[in-house]
C-alpha cells in the first residue's frame, strides 16, 4: 500500500466507533443500580465536530468518560481509530467544565504538564508552551498563576494543555457552562479556530441548543435516562453562523421540539429520586 492509499485508509477509518454501548452504574444494593446508557451506536470521522445534546442525567458525560478510557462500558464496543478503548491515552484528551488547573504551577507549566510526564526537556516544554499560548492569545501569560486569569482565560489554558499533547480526539464536557454569555460566545469562536488548526475530531457535551448549532457538524440528540440516541441532525449552515439566519431558527425550533418531552421526563426522574 503506497502513502496515498495509507492516508486514504486512515481518513476512512472512524476516529470513534461506538457499537451498541450500554452503561449501568452499579450500587452495593443492586436494586439501586442506574442504567445510564442503552444501545448507543454512532461514528465520528477524523476532523469531525460532533455535539451531544440532551437533558441532565442522560449519560452524555458517562459516554465521554468511556471514550476517554476512564470508565468501561457494561456492554458493547468502543473503538478509537479502529482499536479497542481499554485505558486512557494521550491521543484522547478530555476537558471538564472546571478548568482543573494546578494552582501551584504557572500557566506555561500547566500547559506542558503532560509533556513533563513524558520527560520532555525543559527547553522543549517552554517552546511548546510559548507556541500554543501565542495561538490562543495568551502569549504574555506563561509565567502567571491560574488565579491571575479570568474564567475564560483559564478555560483557554485547559484547552491549550490538551492540545499540547497533540491528540487526534478532543472531548469536552460542558466546558463553557460556567461562563457569562459574552465570554461563552468568544470561547466558542476560539474553539472553532483551534479545532480547524489542530485537525482533531471533537466531541462536545452541552445542554445549550444555541451552542450545539453554533459549533457542530452534526448533533446527536439524547433521550432522558437511560440515554439513547433519539436522532442525529446534520447542521447544514456555513460558519460563522448567525442566529438571525432563518435556517438557524428552524434548527433551534427542531431541537426544542425534540428535547421538550425528554427534559420533562428527566425532571420527573430527578423528582422521583429525591423522594
Amino acid at each position: 500500500m503506497d502513502l496515498d492509499q495509507q492516508l486514504e485508509s486512515c481518513a476512512m477509518t472512524p476516529a470513534i466507533s461506538c457499537t451498541r454501548v450500554g452503561k449501568i452504574w452499579r450500587s452495593a444494593d443492586s436494586a439501586n443500580d442506574v442504567e445510564a446508557l442503552r444501545n448507543i451506536s454512532f461514528t465520528v470521522m477524523p476532523g469531525e465536530f460532533v455535539v451531544l445534546l440532551g437533558p441532565s442525567g442522560c449519560g452524555k458525560s458517562s459516554l465521554l468518560y468511556m471514550i476517554a478510557g476512564l470508565e468501561q462500558p457494561t456492554e458493547g464496543t468502543l473503538l478509537a481509530h479502529g482499536r479497542p478503548v481499554a485505558s486512557p491515552d494521550a491521543d484522547r484528551s478530555l476537558i471538564f467544565q472546571d478548568a482543573s488547573l494546578f494552582p501551584w504551577l504557572t500557566v506555561g507549566e500547566n500547559v506542558t504538564f503532560g509533556l513533563s510526564l513524558r520527560r520532555e526537556s525543559k527547553a522543549k516544554r517552554r517552546e511548546v508552551a510559548d507556541e500554543i499560548l501565542r495561538k490562543i492569545g495568551l502569549a504574555d501569560a506563561a509565567d502567571k498563576r491560574p488565579d491571575q486569569l479570568s474564567g475564560g482565560m483559564r478555560q483557554r489554558v485547559a484547552v491549550a494543555r490538551a492540545l499540547a499533547m497533540r491528540p487526534s480526539i478532543l472531548m469536552m464536557d460542558e466546558p463553557f457552562a460556567a461562563l457569562d454569555v459574552q465570554t461563552r460566545a468568544k470561547m466558542q469562536d476560539f474553539l472553532l479556530t483551534v479545532w480547524k488548526d489542530s485537525g482533531a475530531s471533537v466531541m462536545l457535551v452541552t445542554h445549550s441548543i444555541d451552542e450545539a448549532i453554533a459549533l457542530a457538524d452534526r448533533v446527536l440528540v439524547f433521550t432522558a435516562r437511560p440515554g439513547k440516541i433519539k436522532t442525529e441532525v446534520p447542521i447544514d449552515l456555513e460558519r460563522p453562523r448567525s442566529p438571525r439566519d432563518p435556517r438557524y431558527r428552524e434548527l433551534h425550533d427542531l431541537f426544542a421540539d425534540l428535547l421538550a418531552d425528554e427534559v420533562d421526563r428527566a425532571f420527573e426522574q430527578q423528582e422521583a429520586a429525591a423522594e
